[in-house]
């Protein structure tokens, strides 16, 4: 059994509260995207992702996909072709690109809020369009005018699919240590070299499969400087079977319907993306918006295992209340939504992920902002906000999903561990989020190792400006301490920490380290207690939708009272240092 249905009403009331037509609408291709037109766009995708993907969700998880070592071949489950014929018939793929390719050109926050429905109705379908959409950025942002007129039109329309084939079987995340060389001739080039953990390498959903891989030159120095990009398609010009070849599919805990393939390039022909030994630079265009739609992936199955946890729940009985005034009479038993323990946990996983979403809106529109906005100022301060929080949202948002599909599980107790409802699938498919695209700690050691030094501390600065604004205007109304009090005490013990690790990163790196997951931790808190503010300020005075606010209210209030006190634990490990952790002896482990 499976509940879902998408949260579009909070979709909606996100746009409004993050000022869509002030932001959005106005930008540059974006005109004729008022609210009302996005919110029938978005209607329109979310029935279709419920109709069509959501009953092939468990049935694709159970049959899996299938190798063929033959003829290289992958066979998807059975209606994943024909979903992807309808997909790309109502361009649902194509949504935010530019209509010169071929696109709708919609707003980037559009899709990347329509995509949560996607993952939620079918996680392994949604890969492939989305690291599709991630090729396409990259080559609109580096590739060669040949390379986006002879490609981005036919990925633009799902025609073709794309991939990102950066690890290799000695190095994941290290990739300085990558060996796939790429030999000149003529006008391209012959890559040789294996790829592993490649997501919808090997597929039959498409015509062509476009690769952007990771290879050296002959003249490449060491290590990350001396790698280059290249796009190598599947097949090339007249249907010539170029040879990259799949060599076989990954056996997983998760996302059965999607292939994950080792890929054998043997003297593939590809083209340079970007300039020589500088790949990481178009690398990290893809991989940035990887990054943001992995911490949707948590936003997606946490809410879609809330709502299946909520729907048990409303009909389970087990026990009685312990406040005897609540006990049902005549009943042998109480629904178990009189139990407050059931009630914390419903509320955890409520109050994080429509934070987390309040977060992503907000990104995903200075994302918009950055690549579209005429003014400079507002793209250099939309940048900033972009590089600061996209690591928490990788992060946090992929760990506080499983933990929420996890509460899930706990609060059906043996039937959310049973195939009878989605949870258990939900629970294994989201676990690979906090390891692909950067596992977690990497996104912390980006945190704080690039992103807090970037401008002198521009870009905190930058943020801190953002709460100190929001706490001012909600100064004078007397309803809004419950929720600014907390933000500002989190918020300048976050500044404290802040000032406190990075003196003491300059005394010893190793420090970074150990605390820099931790630190992440109590950022993504006091990030969400800004983003819940802000929600709580939109919604206070709205009396015609009184159940909108009355539920922001107490899920709000649960945030700050029950939530948000993590902080200060995370507060306290940073501060603990490196010495607990380092000082030991390993053969005691």
């Amino acid at each position: 059994m499976n509940p879902y249905r998408p949260p579009l009403a909070d979709i909606r009331f996100l746009l409004e509260t993050f000022d869509y037509a002030g932001q959005i609408q106005p930008l540059p291709g974006c005109e004729d995207f008022d609210l009302d037109t996005a919110m029938d766009l978005v209607d329109g995708y979310a029935s279709w992702c419920v109709d069509v993907l959501l009953p092939l969700n468990g049935k694709a998880d159970h049959q899996g996909v299938r190798f063929v070592p033959e003829t290289h071949e992958v066979v998807t489950p059975d209606g994943f072709k024909e979903a992807y014929a309808a997909f790309r018939e109502n361009g649902y793929g194509s949504l935010p690109f530019p209509p010169e390719h071929g696109g709708l050109g919609a707003p980037s926050c559009l899709s990347i809020l329509a995509s949560e429905i996607l993952i939620a109705c079918n996680k392994s379908f949604s890969m492939s369009p989305g690291l599709t959409a991630g090729l396409i950025d990259a080559l609109e942002a580096h590739g060669s005018h040949h390379l986006q007129e002879s490609l981005l039109p036919k990925l633009v329309s799902g025609e073709w699919s794309g991939t990102m084939a950066l690890t290799e079987p000695h190095c994941g995340t290290d990739l300085g240590l990558l060996t796939t060389r790429a030999e000149p001739h003529g006008d391209h080039y012959k890559l040789t070299g294996t790829k592993t953990w490649i997501t919808f390498g090997e597929h039959d959903l498409t015509d062509n499969i476009v690769h952007l891989v990771l290879a050296r030159l002959p003249d490449a120095p060491p290590g990350i400087r001396g790698i280059s990009t290249f796009v190598v398609p599947k097949f090339l010009d007249g249907g010539v079977r170029n040879p990259v070849f799949c060599g076989g599919t990954d056996h997983k805990m998760g996302i059965h319907a999607s292939p994950t393939c080792v890929m054998n390039f043997e003297g593939a022909e590809g083209w340079l993306v970007g300039e020589p030994h500088r790949g990481m630079v178009a690398m990290f265009t893809m991989m940035n918006a990887a990054r943001l739609n992995v911490g949707i992936e948590g936003v997606a199955l946490a809410e879609a295992a809330t709502q299946a946890a909520l729907a048990f729940a409303k009909d389970r009985r087990q026990g009685r209340s312990l406040d005897p005034s609540k006990q049902e009479k005549g009943a042998a038993a109480d629904n178990i939504l009189v139990h407050p323990d059931v009630r914390r946990m419903l509320l955890t996983a409520k109050s994080t992920t429509e934070g987390l979403r309040g977060l992503v809106a907000w990104i995903a529109m200075n994302y918009d902002i950055m690549n579209k906005s005429t003014d400079e100022a507002a793209r250099a301060k939309a940048s900033d906000l972009v590089a600061l929080l996209t690591p928490i949202i990788k992060s946090y948002g992929s760990e506080r999903g499983f933990l929420n599909v996890s509460e899930a599980m706990q609060v059906m107790g043996g039937a959310g561990y049973t195939a009878d409802w989605p949870v258990e699938q939900f629970l294994r498919d989201v676990r690979i989020a906090m390891i692909y695209e950067g596992t977690n700690h990497v996104q912390a050691l980006d945190l704080v190792g690039r992103k807090l030094p970037m401008g002198g501390g521009r870009l905190m600065q930058g943020f801190a400006a953002e709460i100190t604004a929001l706490i001012r205007s909600c100064a004078d109304d007397a309803r809004m301490a419950p929720f600014v009090g907390p933000l500002k005490a989190e918020s300048k013990r976050l500044t404290e920490t802040t000032m406190n690790l990075g003196a003491a990163a300059m005394q010893d790196n190793e420090v970074v380290g150990a605390a820099a997951s931790s630190y992440l931790n109590q950022f993504a808190l006091v990030t969400l207690a800004y983003i819940w503010v802000r929600q709580v300020k939109a919604v206070i005075d709205r009396p015609e939708d009184d159940l909108l606010r009355r539920g922001k209210l107490q899920t709000a209030r649960f945030f700050f009272e029950h939530v948000l006190p993590e902080a200060e634990l995370y507060a306290r490990r940073v501060a603990a240092g490196k010495g607990a952790t380092v000082e030991i002896d390993v053969d005691l482990l």
